[in-house]
């Protein structure tokens, strides 16, 4: 086999990095779509599309051991929240009390003399 020159064996390297760069892309691709199934498993619906994103992206950013080190160490809940309350607010529930009742000096609001 003949021996290559410098610029021959330098347009094979080129080619064989531009190869293994589209494998690795499509092998990332392929990993990425496995994790998306094992997403649709989770009851992710809990969570805010960005809250989603940013659990995730810190999880990856500190490593998966140091993220489920320090989920562990949250103390663990018995119960999930309850829903919040039908009909209306807490604030318009309760009847307003005028600061007087109270013996302290009601504040002034800038449009007021």
């Amino acid at each position: 086999m003949p021996k290559l020159t410098e610029r021959e064996r330098l347009a094979k390297i080129e080619a064989d990095q531009h190869n293994l760069a589209r494998e690795a892309e499509t092998v990332r691709r392929a990993l990425r779509a496995q994790y998306g199934k094992a997403a649709t498993d989770l009851a992710v619906e809990k969570l805010s599309e960005r809250e989603f994103r940013d659990v995730l992206s810190q999880a990856i950013r500190v490593g998966g051991g140091a993220a489920i080190a320090a989920l562990r160490q949250l103390p663990a809940l018995t119960a999930p929240p309850a829903p919040p309350p039908r009909g209306k607010p807490v604030e318009a529930q309760r009847k307003p009390q005028s600061a007087a009742t109270h013996g302290e000096a009601k504040p002034l609001s800038a449009d007021q003399p």
